[in-house]
Formats: structure tokens, sequence, C-alpha cells
């Protein structure tokens, strides 16, 4: 199979969809890499790595997606994109369409074979794809949060870990799924106090059995979190609900119940966010402010830390980009239970039905 590279074009996004290394593992089995020259660099990989694992550089984004089968890349295509996506190309990448009827529209016209990396599902229920960026943007929430409660960037003028004689900051984690785990851990290093949130007893039991003593759990309700809001400083948004838009849990008039400066991390952005006030930022200009509040809504937290971000990605996606090339899409979803969910859309029909539902679209069994 003829396997594109293409440079990400998002805003501020240095990931890359392939390593060197899983080039090898590419072009070892006698498929064909094609490299966007500087794809890498952002992530700290040079042309001649990649010449070196056997993939041929070409100079152009047309070139790659003009002679590819696959394109294996990061981000969702964006609209520059679209009319590069031939009929029958398969194209491996986070889409998020619940978050984006315009995107969803064009990859139904494009005729294409979506697969997308955040509803790919192992038997377990786990999604394999979406967990190590999950990690990375959940531990980066804390990063950005405490940043952003510095005064001179209007936050609330706190430090997370206090210091001998002041009390440390308090931190609410919505959802204790990969996201809040790795937020919640990160800010418990930190020294704060750290409440975690979540309807599932479950995941809650499983929070307390890991975690430090700063850091609590409590059901997830309206009331709790109206409670929560008034005194935290750092607010993590956390939720996911699988290849569907993400639940508004902080709604516009809760706002006023926080004290000014406060920080909300929306990480459920490209799902949509779980804050109503949410709406999509970049690296460039990250932050804006809602009554007082700070809202941080990147909606592509990892690109900060590529050189991260691409090897965690690459380690998990590798065997799944193997197995389409070996087999082809349509014999490899069959064979695949998690490659078969991953399907969005097909040659111009929704098989997901949450994407059908979210936009009120027509539905078709894969």
């Amino acid at each position: 199979m003829k396997i594109g590279v293409p440079i990400e074009i998002k805003n501020n996004e240095n990931r890359v969809g392939m390593t060197p290394s899983g080039v090898f593992e590419l072009t070892k089995r006698n498929h064909s890499v094609y490299v966007q020259k500087n794809a890498g660099f952002g992530s700290g990989f040079f042309d001649k790595d990649y010449l070196d694992a056997g993939a041929t550089i070409l100079d152009t984004i047309e070139e790659v997606y003009d002679v590819a089968d696959m394109i294996v890349k990061v981000k969702e295509p964006i609209e520059m994109e679209y009319d590069l996506i031939k009929p029958n190309q398969v194209v491996f990448t986070y889409f998020h369409f619940a978050s984006s009827e315009t995107l969803t529209h064009a990859m139904i016209e494009s005729n294409a074979i979506c697969i997308a990396y955040e509803t790919v599902e192992d038997t377990n229920g786990t999604l394999p794809l979406l967990i190590p960026m999950s990690e990375v943007a959940g531990r980066m929430s804390i990063q950005q949060g405490a940043k952003y409660l510095e005064k001179p960037i209007k936050g609330r003028g706190v430090l997370l870990g206090g210091v001998p004689g002041v009390a440390p900051g308090k931190v609410l984690v919505l959802g204790a799924g990969v996201v809040g785990i790795q937020a919640a851990k990160m800010a418990a290093g930190l020294g704060a106090n750290v409440t975690v949130l979540d309807v599932n007893m479950k995941q809650l039991r499983y929070v307390c059995d890991i975690m430090p003593p700063n850091v609590v759990t409590e059901f997830s309700s309206e009331y709790n979190i109206r409670k929560h809001i008034k005194d935290a400083d750092l607010i993590i948004g956390g939720v996911l609900i699988k290849g569907a838009k993400a639940p508004k849990l902080i709604t516009k008039d809760m706002l006023k119940d926080m004290r000014p400066g406060t920080v909300i991390v929306d990480v459920a952005v490209d799902q949509g966010g779980c804050f109503e006030t949410t709406k999509a930022t970049t690296h460039e200009q990250p932050t804006y402010i809602v009554d007082d509040v700070v809202h941080y809504c990147v909606a592509n937290m990892p690109g900060a830390v590529p050189y991260t971000s691409t090897v965690a990605l690459t380690n998990v996606t590798l065997p799944y980009v193997i197995k389409l090339a070996n087999e082809g899409w349509e014999q490899a979803c069959e064979n695949s239970e998690p490659l078969n969910k991953g399907l969005n859309i097909v040659k111009g029909k929704i098989v997901y039905k949450e994407i059908a539902e979210a936009f009120n679209l027509e539905f078709s069994v894969s």
C-alpha cells in the first residue's frame, strides 16, 4: 500500500502522523511511505531520518495526497485539505466529527473512508488511540492552568502548591477518565487540594485507591458542581462521551458564582467542550475571558509538546496502520472489531450513529 504522511497545517500543530521508526516498520513490510518535506521537523524528526527509514520525501502536500492510498495524520483535515482527499482514499486520523458539521459534510462529499482514532475501541471498552493524547492533555491542563492563574495574565494570583503558611490552591476536576486522572495526578503532585467529580462510582473508587490524601472524590451532580466552583481556583473539564458532543456541565450563568481570575481549562473542546462558554482557541491565542473567568480552550493541546506526543501516538497507531496496509481497509475492519468501530464515514455514508444524531443526518449500518 502507498501511505502518505503530510505536514499538519492546523495552527501551531507541530506533531506528525508517524515517526521514522513507524515508517521503517512499514517499509520493511514492502509498503511505500511518502512523507511531505519537513513534516517531522516540528517534532524533532528530519527528512534524513525518514529517508534512512525507507520513505520517499515529496515537496508538497498535494503530491502526498495524490499518491497515497491511505493518509495517516494527527488532526482532522482543515478546509484547504478537503479538495485534496480522493474518493476511496483511507484517511486515518483524529476527526472528532461531532464537533464540526462542516467537516462532516466535507468528508461525506469526499467519498473517502474516514477512520477516526478517537472511536477505535478495544473489546474492554477502552479507546487505545485516544488514551495517550488524553494522558498528555490531562497533564498539560494543570501545567497550563497553573500558568494562567498568574496575575499578569489575569488569573487569581494563586500558586497551586501554596507555600508554608499559605494554603494550597483548589483544583476541581470534572471527569475521572484518563484526562481527569492525569490532571488530578499532576495537581496533587504540585501540592494542590484536588476534588474529582464523576457519575461512575467504579472510577471514583479507583481514584480513591490510587491517589494521595490531597485528592478527594464526590459524585457529579449539578448541585455538587455549583458548590465546588465557588471556591475552586482551577477547573478542568475532562468529560468524554465517545463519538458524541460533550455535555455542558458548566453553564454561562454559573460563571457569576466563580471568583474573578478563576481559570477553566476545557480539554473536551475537540468534542464541543463541556463548558457552555467554550470556544476553540489556538496556541497563539490560547485564552479569553468571560465574566472575569479565564478560559483556556486550545483544541490541540498536545501539539505544544510534539516530540512526546508524536512518539506516544505512533506507539499506539502503528499496529492499526500496519493492519490496514497489510489487509486493506475492508478486510482489516472486518477482521478487527476495534478498527470497525473506528469507521465513521464510508464513501459518503455516516456509519457511526452518534455523528448522525449530532447533526440529524442519515445513519447507515456499516
